[in-house]
């Protein structure tokens, strides 16, 4: 069976294109991937999207995103798209050994968590270690805990872990952050948080089959002086990578693996294909503007199909 618009990826962005498409009459196909959701269903409050003074949990947030959609006739399937075929029309995408047919796509898979690359990082993830402060800041209590970044995201992970850990040091490998400065000052005027200033990670020291992490090396970027500390948790806050892998055979990515969009639209290097969400942007990285961005990709596949015929 052929589509008329078929959306990858159900963060904020899909499922605003979902939205905008349905009541456009195009019954969108979305496929949810492996994070149903988007990164917003691993936050807890979100207090920075418009409508909801008192604030609301991102997963919540996100059910009423996908419930507003399929309530016009938009249809989601808990799927995750292996490969895709842009070499013809219409497009293919493959889920499972089987074969989807449409003439648009819209691309919303967002980013995903960096991590170090130490061999104990990934031996360690889940013990102790962790990419999602919001997920197991809970399994933290009274516990002493490093955040990696400095960036915003690496602040807002700091800031939520004081509400669980008994304190949150920042290690960041330059001497000044580079979050926002709201964002800087809410985790400095913190009491509980402490900056390392000038360090990288060289090591991290536990078993995932006793205690889990139990300590951290650290150095120093200047001296090149190892420094060795105790703590039970670590929490990476240094920024996403692009989820474009299935794409970078087809479309133009920039080269962090960002898929390139026309200035002002959502559209690819290919006609007919759209992207929308943090897949196309690394600058804003917010709930509200990848809404945007997914209702200005409902608008472009609606126009491009009414050119179709």
């Amino acid at each position: 069976m052929k589509h008329k618009v078929i959306i990858i990826g159900t963060g904020p962005a899909g499922l605003t294109a979902a939205l905008y498409t349905a009541r456009a009459n195009l019954n969108p196909l979305i496929f949810e991937g492996p994070q149903p959701g988007g990164q917003l269903t691993i936050t807890t409050d979100v207090e920075n999207y418009p409508g909801f003074p008192e604030g609301i949990m991102g997963p919540e947030l996100m059910d009423k995103f996908r419930e507003q959609a399929i309530k016009f006739g938009a249809e989601s399937i808990n799927k995750m798209i292996d490969k895709v075929d842009f070499n013809c029309k219409p497009f293919k995408v493959y889920s499972g050994g089987m074969e989807y047919h449409s003439d648009t796509i819209i691309i919303s898979t967002g980013a995903s968590a960096k991590l170090l690359g130490l061999e104990s990082e990934k031996r360690l993830m889940g013990y102790g270690v962790s990419a999602c402060a919001t997920c197991d800041g809970f399994f933290f209590k009274d516990k002493k805990v490093f955040v990696i970044g400095g960036g915003d995201s690496a602040m807002e992970e700091a800031t939520f872990l004081t509400k669980f850990a008994s304190s949150v040091t920042i290690v960041h490998r330059r001497d000044k952050f580079r979050a926002s400065k709201i964002m800087q000052e809410r985790a400095l005027s913190n009491d509980k948080i402490d900056v390392i200033w000038n360090a990288t990670v060289i090591d991290l020291i536990g078993d995932e089959s006793k205690n889990g992490l139990e300590k951290i090396i650290l150095q120093d970027s200047i001296t090149e002086k190892q420094m060795e500390y105790n703590i039970d948790g670590l929490f990476l806050g240094i920024g996403h990578k692009p989820n474009s892998h299935i794409f970078q055979d087809y479309l133009k990515l920039d080269k962090q693996g960002y898929i390139i969009t026309k200035p002002g639209t959502t559209k690819t290097s290919i006609d007919g294909i759209f992207a929308s969400g943090d897949i196309q942007d690394k600058t804003y990285m917010q709930a509200v503007t990848a809404a945007g961005t997914g209702c200005m990709a409902a608008i472009d596949a609606e126009k491009y199909l009414e050119n179709l015929h």
